[in-house]
């Protein structure tokens, strides 16, 4: 297992470092800061000087030596837009789209464990047909409409809730219930599909014939092992969510990495969108490791050499 860990992780590190680099060469290609943050008037000289002050006017692949140099020292340059280290910028987002993304997923794994096995045990029956078909209906809206209703209906109409920001655990509700019912109803069909899998299974049949109750084979012997492919799913909705919810993130202005990443590709702020780019490589890297060891956690049949 040691020597698995240490292999995965010199690749995620070359993993990293390509991703770093094809992000940089593409904010390049993007357009000239000086254009957007100098006003209309400003002289030929003033364009150049900013360039200058910011290590713009340097050949790119000279940028690129620097920008790796300070990679190494987990440096990324002052953000052009609110002349800020770019690092602690993007360290003070993750935690909002962290949180975001670990209640969802608890709440849509919880609820799509429970849909799923009980919409199994009882196939072709009108629960199994109504959570088959909220999961399909789920997965179809878009969650930006979703959103906007949830607003109008609970934070507008009925003023439960507040409409944006943050602050408490009333603005995580809306949030966290759009991103919610389309990922439910993805893990629920998985959820499903794997313990149906699973029900006529021998070990399924043996834990019967010993008189076990019912409940404890479903919940027991046959969730246990329908939960990898569950595993899988949850870990990948988390990912997505951990990459940056954007729609989300913007619709309830949500104070996360998605948000920041745009308002940073909107402005052209490079050391931003180079450091977002890298910490989010680092996570989705980190959480893929984590996957492996809790598939081996849940199956000892799983060994890693």
């Amino acid at each position: 297992m040691r020597a698995y860990i240490i292999r995965r992780l010199i690749q995620s590190l070359f993993v990293i470092i390509a991703v770093v680099i094809l992000v940089f060469v593409l904010a390049r290609l993007s357009g000239d800061p000086a254009i957007l943050y100098l006003p209309l008037d400003a002289t030929p000289d003033q364009h150049e000087a900013y360039r200058r002050n910011n290590g713009l006017d340097q050949p790119t692949l000279v940028q690129l030596k620097v920008f790796l140099q300070d990679v190494i020292r987990f440096e990324f340059g002052t953000s052009l837009w609110q002349k800020r280290p770019a690092m602690h910028i993007v360290l003070e987002r993750l935690p909002f789209t962290l949180t975001l993304a670990s209640f969802t997923t608890l709440i849509a794994f919880t609820i799509a464990l429970v849909l799923g096995t009980l919409a199994a045990v009882k196939p072709m029956s009108i629960f199994d047909r109504i959570v088959s078909s909220l999961s399909i209906i789920g997965g179809a809206v878009p969650s930006f409409w979703l959103g906007l209703v949830l607003i109008m209906l609970f934070a507008v109409k009925l003023r439960l809730v507040p409409t944006s920001g943050t602050g408490g655990i009333l603005h995580l509700i809306l949030p966290v219930t759009t991103l919610t019912w389309p990922m439910t109803g993805g893990m629920a069909l998985v959820v499903r599909s794997s313990v149906l899998q699973f029900l006529d299974a021998p070990f399924t049949v043996t834990a019967r014939a010993k008189g076990l109750f019912e409940r404890t084979v479903i919940f027991g012997h046959v969730g246990r092992n329908a939960l990898i492919p569950v595993i899988t799913v949850a870990g990948t909705a988390f990912i997505g969510v951990a990459n940056g919810a954007v729609i989300v993130e913007t619709v309830f202005g949500w104070p996360g990495i998605g948000k920041l990443m745009i308002d940073a590709i909107q402005r052209r702020d490079f050391p931003i969108i180079q450091a977002v780019v890298f910490v989010v490589a680092v996570v989705v890297v980190a959480l893929n490791l984590l996957l492996d060891l809790i598939y081996a956690a849940v199956d000892p049949r799983i060994r890693y050499e």
